[in-house]
Protein backbone atom coordinates (compact mmCIF):
# COMPACT_ATOMS: atom_id res chain seq x y z
CA UNK A 1 0.00 0.00 0.00
CA UNK A 2 1.74 3.05 -1.19
CA UNK A 3 2.32 5.45 2.06
CA UNK A 4 -0.07 8.37 2.15
CA UNK A 5 1.23 12.14 2.16
CA UNK A 6 0.58 14.25 5.03
CA UNK A 7 -0.65 17.55 4.68
CA UNK A 8 1.18 20.28 4.36
CA UNK A 9 1.33 22.56 7.48
CA UNK A 10 -0.44 25.44 5.71
CA UNK A 11 -1.93 26.09 9.08
CA UNK A 12 1.13 27.09 11.37
CA UNK A 13 2.38 29.08 8.52
CA UNK A 14 -0.68 30.90 8.12
CA UNK A 15 -0.82 31.96 11.71
CA UNK A 16 2.67 32.82 12.26
CA UNK A 17 1.64 35.31 9.53
CA UNK A 18 -1.72 36.36 10.82
CA UNK A 19 0.41 37.33 14.11
CA UNK A 20 3.12 38.72 12.16
CA UNK A 21 0.46 41.05 10.52
CA UNK A 22 -1.10 41.90 13.68
CA UNK A 23 1.74 42.92 15.65
CA UNK A 24 2.63 45.38 12.58
CA UNK A 25 -0.41 46.60 13.06
CA UNK A 26 -0.84 47.34 16.79
CA UNK A 27 2.93 48.81 15.83
CA UNK A 28 1.27 51.37 13.45
CA UNK A 29 -1.75 52.11 15.73
CA UNK A 30 0.57 53.01 18.61
CA UNK A 31 2.94 55.04 16.09
CA UNK A 32 -0.33 56.84 14.89
CA UNK A 33 -0.79 57.42 19.22
CA UNK A 34 2.82 58.28 19.46
CA UNK A 35 2.79 60.84 16.63
CA UNK A 36 -0.15 62.79 17.38
CA UNK A 37 0.54 63.56 21.38
CA UNK A 38 4.18 64.32 20.45
CA UNK A 39 4.50 65.57 17.25
CA UNK A 40 7.08 64.86 14.21
CA UNK A 41 9.98 65.72 16.24
CA UNK A 42 8.89 64.11 19.63
CA UNK A 43 7.98 60.59 18.09
CA UNK A 44 10.93 57.78 19.47
CA UNK A 45 10.61 54.58 18.77
CA UNK A 46 11.35 53.39 22.61
CA UNK A 47 7.76 55.36 23.59
CA UNK A 48 5.95 53.36 20.11
CA UNK A 49 7.60 49.72 21.51
CA UNK A 50 6.58 50.31 24.70
CA UNK A 51 2.77 51.70 23.71
CA UNK A 52 2.35 48.29 21.49
CA UNK A 53 3.99 45.99 23.91
CA UNK A 54 7.05 45.13 21.84
CA UNK A 55 10.58 45.74 22.33
CA UNK A 56 12.81 48.55 20.49
CA UNK A 57 14.35 46.31 18.24
CA UNK A 58 11.74 44.60 16.95
CA UNK A 59 11.03 47.59 15.01
CA UNK A 60 13.21 46.61 12.37
CA UNK A 61 11.60 43.79 11.70
CA UNK A 62 8.83 45.24 10.12
CA UNK A 63 10.49 49.46 9.64
CA UNK A 64 13.95 50.25 8.10
CA UNK A 65 13.73 53.28 10.31
CA UNK A 66 11.54 55.95 12.14
CA UNK A 67 10.72 57.89 8.84
CA UNK A 68 9.64 54.52 7.55
CA UNK A 69 7.35 53.68 10.16
CA UNK A 70 5.76 57.81 9.95
CA UNK A 71 5.74 57.57 6.13
CA UNK A 72 3.80 54.21 6.89
CA UNK A 73 1.15 55.67 9.75
CA UNK A 74 0.71 58.82 7.06
CA UNK A 75 -0.24 56.90 3.97
CA UNK A 76 -2.41 54.44 5.74
CA UNK A 77 -4.01 57.61 7.44
CA UNK A 78 -4.88 59.37 3.87
CA UNK A 79 -6.05 56.17 2.65
CA UNK A 80 -8.78 55.62 5.77
CA UNK A 81 -9.74 59.01 4.92
CA UNK A 82 -9.98 58.75 1.31
CA UNK A 83 -12.17 55.70 1.93
CA UNK A 84 -14.23 57.09 4.57
CA UNK A 85 -15.15 59.92 2.57
CA UNK A 86 -15.97 58.39 -0.56
CA UNK A 87 -18.03 55.62 1.63
CA UNK A 88 -20.09 58.42 2.97
CA UNK A 89 -20.85 60.16 -0.36
CA UNK A 90 -21.38 57.17 -2.20
CA UNK A 91 -24.38 56.29 0.23
CA UNK A 92 -26.30 59.03 -0.34
CA UNK A 93 -29.67 59.59 -2.32
CA UNK A 94 -29.87 60.26 -5.70
CA UNK A 95 -31.73 62.86 -4.89
CA UNK A 96 -29.32 64.78 -2.74
CA UNK A 97 -27.80 67.71 -4.43
CA UNK A 98 -24.49 68.34 -4.76
CA UNK A 99 -24.32 70.90 -1.94
CA UNK A 100 -25.35 68.02 0.27
CA UNK A 101 -22.43 65.86 -1.00
CA UNK A 102 -20.14 68.46 0.07
CA UNK A 103 -21.44 68.65 3.55
CA UNK A 104 -21.20 65.02 3.64
CA UNK A 105 -17.97 65.13 3.08
CA UNK A 106 -17.19 67.61 5.61
CA UNK A 107 -18.78 65.68 8.44
CA UNK A 108 -17.14 61.92 7.26
CA UNK A 109 -13.81 64.10 7.17
CA UNK A 110 -14.49 65.52 10.65
CA UNK A 111 -15.20 62.53 12.18
CA UNK A 112 -12.59 60.28 10.38
CA UNK A 113 -10.16 63.17 11.70
CA UNK A 114 -11.03 63.73 15.51
CA UNK A 115 -12.71 60.34 16.30
CA UNK A 116 -12.21 57.33 14.15
CA UNK A 117 -8.76 57.15 13.05
CA UNK A 118 -5.44 58.37 14.85
CA UNK A 119 -3.79 57.47 11.77
CA UNK A 120 -5.57 60.03 10.06
CA UNK A 121 -5.23 62.48 12.38
CA UNK A 122 -1.19 62.06 12.40
CA UNK A 123 -1.05 62.37 8.30
CA UNK A 124 -2.90 65.55 8.00
CA UNK A 125 -0.95 66.94 10.98
CA UNK A 126 2.82 66.22 9.89
CA UNK A 127 2.70 64.32 6.49
CA UNK A 128 4.33 67.51 5.29
CA UNK A 129 6.89 67.62 8.01
CA UNK A 130 8.07 64.01 6.05
CA UNK A 131 11.46 63.78 4.61
CA UNK A 132 11.23 65.30 1.12
CA UNK A 133 11.87 61.72 -0.91
CA UNK A 134 9.06 60.59 1.28
CA UNK A 135 6.87 63.39 1.29
CA UNK A 136 6.82 62.95 -2.57
CA UNK A 137 5.68 59.84 -2.43
CA UNK A 138 2.54 60.87 0.39
CA UNK A 139 1.59 63.74 -2.42
CA UNK A 140 0.54 60.85 -4.50
CA UNK A 141 -2.35 59.95 -1.67
CA UNK A 142 -2.96 63.51 -0.64
CA UNK A 143 -3.43 64.40 -4.73
CA UNK A 144 -6.08 61.35 -4.57
CA UNK A 145 -7.65 62.61 -1.64
CA UNK A 146 -7.73 66.53 -2.57
CA UNK A 147 -9.89 65.19 -6.33
CA UNK A 148 -12.13 64.06 -4.00
CA UNK A 149 -13.31 67.31 -3.21
CA UNK A 150 -12.01 68.72 -6.25
CA UNK A 151 -15.06 66.40 -8.19
CA UNK A 152 -16.95 67.83 -5.35
CA UNK A 153 -17.23 71.69 -5.76
CA UNK A 154 -16.72 70.87 -9.66
CA UNK A 155 -19.78 69.08 -9.76
CA UNK A 156 -21.10 71.81 -7.76
CA UNK A 157 -20.15 74.29 -10.02
CA UNK A 158 -21.75 73.24 -13.25
CA UNK A 159 -25.13 72.26 -11.51
CA UNK A 160 -25.35 75.97 -10.60
CA UNK A 161 -25.46 75.63 -6.61
CA UNK A 162 -22.20 77.50 -6.10
CA UNK A 163 -22.02 81.51 -5.22
CA UNK A 164 -20.79 82.62 -9.05
CA UNK A 165 -17.97 84.81 -7.44
CA UNK A 166 -16.23 81.87 -5.69
CA UNK A 167 -12.76 81.12 -6.52
CA UNK A 168 -13.32 77.55 -6.56
CA UNK A 169 -9.58 76.22 -6.24
CA UNK A 170 -9.60 79.04 -3.06
CA UNK A 171 -13.02 78.02 -1.93
CA UNK A 172 -11.72 73.75 -2.06
CA UNK A 173 -8.62 75.08 0.09
CA UNK A 174 -10.15 77.12 2.50
CA UNK A 175 -12.76 74.37 3.65
CA UNK A 176 -10.08 71.52 3.57
CA UNK A 177 -7.92 73.78 5.68
CA UNK A 178 -10.67 75.46 8.27
CA UNK A 179 -11.44 71.05 8.59
CA UNK A 180 -7.69 70.27 8.89
CA UNK A 181 -7.05 72.99 11.96
CA UNK A 182 -9.95 71.33 13.79
CA UNK A 183 -7.31 68.57 14.89
CA UNK A 184 -5.49 71.49 16.59
CA UNK A 185 -8.07 72.79 18.62
CA UNK A 186 -11.03 70.14 19.27
CA UNK A 187 -11.49 69.08 23.14
CA UNK A 188 -13.95 66.83 23.30
CA UNK A 189 -15.20 68.00 26.57
CA UNK A 190 -15.94 71.41 25.72
CA UNK A 191 -18.17 70.38 23.11
CA UNK A 192 -19.87 67.20 21.17
CA UNK A 193 -18.47 66.48 17.69
CA UNK A 194 -21.77 66.55 16.03
CA UNK A 195 -21.97 70.34 17.15
CA UNK A 196 -18.26 70.97 15.61
CA UNK A 197 -19.76 68.81 12.40
CA UNK A 198 -23.07 71.06 12.49
CA UNK A 199 -22.03 73.97 12.53
CA UNK A 200 -19.19 73.08 9.83
CA UNK A 201 -21.70 71.95 7.42
CA UNK A 202 -23.57 75.16 8.03
CA UNK A 203 -20.35 77.04 7.33
CA UNK A 204 -20.20 75.13 4.20
CA UNK A 205 -22.99 75.18 3.29
CA UNK A 206 -24.15 78.98 3.67
CA UNK A 207 -20.63 79.82 2.36
CA UNK A 208 -20.51 78.29 -0.70
CA UNK A 209 -24.41 78.46 -1.90
CA UNK A 210 -25.38 80.60 -4.62
CA UNK A 211 -27.79 82.81 -3.92
CA UNK A 212 -31.37 82.78 -3.86
CA UNK A 213 -33.15 83.76 -7.40
CA UNK A 214 -34.26 87.26 -7.38
CA UNK A 215 -37.90 87.63 -7.68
Amino acid sequence: MPKQRSAPPSEPVRSEQSKSARTRERILDAAAKVLNQNGYAGTRLSDIAELAHVQAPALYYYFASREELIEAVVVQGMTRALEHVTDAVAAQPETASKLDLICVAVGAHLEILLRLSDHASAAFRYGPQLPADMRERQLAEQRAYGDVWRKLIDDAREAGELHPELDVRAARMLVLGGLNWATEWWNPSRGSLRSVINTAQLIARQGLAAPPPRE
